[in-house]
């Protein structure tokens, strides 16, 4: 499984939707919707309309891929801080039944508050 907790200098930040399409194609399930990608150097995080997807790129030639699947439905809570004026990354934590704490780390750049809003949608 993706290992949620992203070094210091890997943020993710936006990813064109189209091109998360096409690396999720062979998970998705018939008719699931593409809201928001994110994505650090190889990592993803993608949020679909039914799940939230984390793509881990393993080995050197990365065709090794692992998909994990968090449901909205397990999430019991989450919590969103926004970038400051030192701190200029932001950061979503997400508590899921059965697995604990889940904590990723955004660029400057990602709208934190509208990932946010797509989970509150989505769990409450």
């Amino acid at each position: 499984m993706i290992d949620f907790q992203n070094a210091s200098y890997v943020k993710l930040g936006y990813w064109d939707l189209t091109d998360a399409a096409q690396a999720l194609s062979p998970v998705l399930a018939a008719g699931e919707q593409i809201h928001l990608a994110f994505k650090g150097i190889r990592d993803s995080v993608t949020f679909t309309d039914k799940r939230v997807i984390a793509l881990n790129v393993q080995g050197m030639t990365g065709k090794k891929k692992d998909y994990t699947t968090l449901p909205y439905s397990k999430i019991q809570a989450f919590s969103i801080e926004t970038a400051g004026t030192l701190d200029l990354d932001s950061e979503l934590e997400m508590w899921f039944s059965g697995l604990g704490k889940v904590k990723l780390e955004f660029n400057r750049q990602v709208d934190i508050r509208g990932v946010g809003q797509l989970l509150a949608d989505k769990t409450l």
